[in-house]
């Protein structure tokens, strides 16, 4: 799969970490910042770059990551196509996909420790998209 990884400064380290495990497992990472975790960029910028990405069909799936993950979630979700879901758990990532056909999974790196995001990251890449009654409920957020 080809997926899109983005951060602020505050989640480079989490978004490092999980860039490589997503290499490591085969997947092809676009990076598309930050640079590191010293240079204090905009959150915004990052989340709408990742979830223009996505929403144009050049990555399947989205992960960004700032300090508490509602910032960069936020703008990722200004992105018509983008469905970006706010993950803490395993659980939390299953039902994103399942019943939201969540195309973007966001982590708070100050919240969320690296396993459990990898954990979570994991579980949202293998879990499909139930359909059924969840599909007509998906197309309403556009």
């Amino acid at each position: 799969m080809k997926i899109a990884i983005a951060s602020d400064h505050a989640g480079y380290p989490l978004k490092a970490v999980l860039a490589d495990d997503l290499r490591a497992a085969g997947h092809e990472v676009q990076d598309l910042g930050a640079a590191d975790a010293v240079t204090s960029v905009d959150y915004p910028d990052f989340g709408r770059a990742c979830a223009e990405k996505v929403a144009s069909g050049s990555a399947d799936f989205g992960v960004v990551v700032c300090g508490s993950g509602i910032g960069i979630s936020i703008a990722a979700n200004r992105v018509p196509g983008a469905r970006c879901a706010l993950i803490h758990d395993n659980l939390g990532a299953r039902l994103a996909r399942q019943h939201n056909d969540a195309n973007m999974i966001s982590f708070g790196a100050r919240l969320t420790g690296a396993e459990t995001a990898r954990d979570a990251l994991r579980a949202f890449l293998e879990t499909p998209f139930e359909g059924g009654r969840h599909a007509a409920r998906r197309d309403k957020l556009g």
